[in-house]
C-alpha cells in the first residue's frame, strides 16, 4: 500500500468521480486552505453543524446516541463551547475505490488553537458525505469556518483489492446525505 500523489487524486476524480465537488488546485487566499495538496485532498467543512447540549445530557452512550442531545445551526461560522464537541460534515461527497482506504487528519491551523478534528477511515467502496467530530480543548469557545479547509484526506492505493467492502458488507453509514449521529446495526 501507498499513499498516493495530487495527480494520481485527479485522475481517480476523473475515472470514478471519488470528490464531489472536486477542486483541483489548492485555495487559500484569504481562507483556511482546502482542494488537492502535494498527497491528499483538504477537505471542506458545511455550514452545517450539530452542537452538543451539555446541559441535557448526562452520559454519552454510543449505542444509544439521542438526537436531543445535539442542536442543529446552520451557518458560516459555527462557536464551538469550551471543552466541547460539534459534529458536522464535509462539503465534498466522497466515492471510494474498491482498492483504496483513506486517513483522515485535522489541518495544522486549527490543531494550533487545540481544535481536534476526528474522522474515521473511509473503507473501501465506502461513499457519501463525511461526518467529523470536532472538539474544542481549550477553556473558552473557539470558532470553526463554514466552507473552508478542516482537514486532509490521505489516500492509500492498495495492488489487490479487498475481499468484502464496506458496500459489500452494506455498512451503515453507507451513501449518508446529512450529519449522522452513532448508530448500532
Amino acid at each position: 500500500m501507498s499513499v498516493r500523489p495530487d495527480h494520481w487524486i485527479e485522475e481517480m476524480c476523473e475515472k470514478y468521480n471519488m470528490i464531489e465537488p472536486f477542486e483541483k488546485g489548492q485555495i487559500s487566499k484569504g481562507v483556511i486552505s482546502y482542494g488537492v495538496s502535494a498527497y491528499g485532498y483538504d477537505m471542506r467543512v458545511a455550514n452545517e453543524f450539530k452542537i452538543f447540549k451539555q446541559d441535557s445530557c448526562k452520559l454519552i452512550d454510543p449505542k444509544s446516541v439521542q438526537e436531543s442531545d445535539f442542536e442543529t445551526f446552520i451557518g458560516d461560522v459555527c462557536v464551538i463551547p469550551p471543552n466541547s464537541y460539534i459534529l458536522a460534515r464535509s462539503v465534498e461527497y466522497f466515492r471510494i475505490p474498491r482498492n483504496v482506504v483513506t486517513l483522515t487528519s485535522g489541518k495544522s491551523t486549527y490543531a494550533r488553537c487545540g481544535i481536534i478534528v476526528n474522522v474515521t477511515p473511509f473503507e473501501p467502496e465506502w461513499e457519501g458525505f463525511v461526518t467529523i467530530s470536532i472538539s474544542n480543548t481549550t477553556p473558552v469557545p473557539a470558532k470553526i469556518y463554514a466552507n473552508e479547509g478542516l482537514c486532509q484526506v490521505l489516500f492509500f492505493e492498495s495492488d489487490d483489492e479487498c475481499r468484502v467492502s464496506y458496500a459489500d458488507k452494506k455498512g451503515k453509514y453507507q451513501a449518508q446525505q446529512k450529519i449522522t449521529s452513532a448508530k448500532i446495526k
